[in-house]
């Protein structure tokens, strides 16, 4: 692949499409399925995108020089993508130049909270809700990092990778939220109870 054509097909990249490349150099061949499979044990816990540029993507980047492909004759007839050195080429290059954006915090909780001030009766259930769902994603962090692969390739690299470097900051935040979400339940009478249920009657605030 000449340069020319190098730097054109690195100006259609997107992030999808260095997740793509990164899973496949490091797995090895991969069908579309199995770049979802991984995604799913791995990056779908911090990046969130449609899973179905998983099946759209390989083929786009197969078009840019960056992938090859190979088909089954027979049975299932999976697709089978791996990366050309191109395609390395173009993951050295991105991972070159370190990401100048900030986090971008999507929470819809946090959303709910901010305006629950318009309806002072919803900020408990809220409060609640996220605590618990926070304490259930904690457990699966917990789990996940405690679980050890039980031979040389019972996993996947990238779900091993994944213990080994992105999921502490999976536990951080998990156990972060928790906290936060604690103190706010702490100031607020769980849902259902005589409390809550005097306050959403007549607006006051419960005695502290």
């Amino acid at each position: 692949m000449n340069p020319e054509r190098t730097s054109l097909a690195t100006a259609q990249l997107t992030p999808t499409s260095y997740l793509v490349l990164g899973l496949i150099a490091r797995e090895g061949p991969s069908t579309p399925y199995d770049l979802k499979r991984h995604v799913t044990a791995t990056i779908g816990h911090f990046w969130s995108f449609p899973h179905a540029l998983l099946y759209k993507e390989p083929p786009r980047l197969k078009d840019l020089g960056l992938l090859t492909e190979e088909r089954e004759a027979d049975g299932r007839r999976r697709r089978l993508f791996s990366i050309t050195e191109a395609g390395r080429r173009a993951l050295r290059a991105w991972l070159a130049h370190p990401s100048q954006q900030l986090t971008e915090l999507r929470d819809l909780g946090l959303l709910q909270l901010f305006f629950a001030d318009l309806e002072p009766a919803t900020t408990p259930a809220i409060a609640h809700e996220q605590l618990a769902l926070h304490r259930a994603q904690l457990a699966v962090y917990e789990e996940g990092r405690s679980t050890a692969p039980r031979g040389p390739r019972s996993t996947s690299p990238t779900v091993e990778h994944w213990r080994g470097v992105t999921l502490r900051m999976g536990l951080l935040y998990e156990r972060a939220a928790v906290e936060f979400w604690a103190a706010v339940a702490a100031r607020e009478p769980a849902p259902g109870s005589a409390t809550a249920r005097r306050r959403s009657k007549d607006g006051s605030a419960p005695k502290r």
